[in-house]
C-alpha cells in the first residue's frame, strides 16, 4: 500500500516469540526486538552503546509458526517490515498510544553465526521440493546464459 512506512531493524530477540492464536484459529507471533547503537569514543579509546530501541513486532499465519518454530532469545535477527500505530487504553483508563513493526521478512544475522535452513511443508495441500534435494535454480547451473551477456562483462558493459 502506497505511503506506508517500510523500516529494516537489526536487534537481538529479547525473549522467545510467543505464539498465540485468535478466535478464529489464526496463528500470531509476538516478539521484541532490541536495537543498540554503538560507538566509538576516541577519547576513550572504547566502543560506547547507545540508548537501546526495544521494538515490538507480530507476524501471521503460516509464518508466525516458522517465526516461533525457528527463532529464539538473544538470537540476531534482521527483520523488515511496515510501522503500525494502534491507540489503546492502559488498565487505568489512559489513552496510549503504540507503534509496532508487522514484520513482512525475517531472518537471523550471519555476521556472527551461522544458519541451516529447511524448507518448511506447505500446508495449503501443494507440494514443495523436498528439504534435502538441491533445488537448482537457473543461475546456479554450471551452463553460462544464453544471449548477449554470455560472454561476461567486458570494456564495454553499458554501466
Amino acid at each position: 500500500m502506497a505511503g506506508e512506512t517500510i523500516i529494516t531493524v537489526v536487534g537481538n530477540l529479547t525473549a522467545d516469540p510467543e505464539l498465540r492464536f485468535t478466535q478464529n484459529g489464526l496463528p500470531v507471533a509476538s516478539f521484541t526486538i532490541a536495537s543498540t547503537p554503538r560507538s566509538f569514543d576516541r577519547t576513550a579509546q572504547e566502543w560506547k552503546d547507545g540508548d537501546a530501541l526495544f521494538l515490538r513486532a507480530s507476524c501471521w499465519r503460516e509464518f508466525a509458526e516458522h517465526v516461533a518454530g525457528s527463532l529464539t532469545k538473544g538470537m540476531r535477527v534482521i527483520a523488515t517490515g511496515r510501522l503500525r500505530q494502534r491507540a489503546y487504553q492502559d488498565r487505568e483508563g489512559v489513552q496510549r498510544t503504540a507503534i509496532e513493526l508487522e514484520v513482512d521478512e525475517i531472518g537471523p544475522s550471519l555476521r556472527y553465526a551461522t544458519a541451516q535452513v529447511t524448507r518448511a511443508a506447505r500446508t495449503d495441500g501443494q507440494q514443495r521440493p523436498a528439504a534435502s534435494a538441491p533445488v537448482e535454480e537457473q543461475w546456479a547451473t554450471s551452463e553460462p546464459p544464453a544471449g548477449e551477456w554470455a560472454g561476461g562483462f567486458g570494456d564495454d558493459t553499458p554501466f
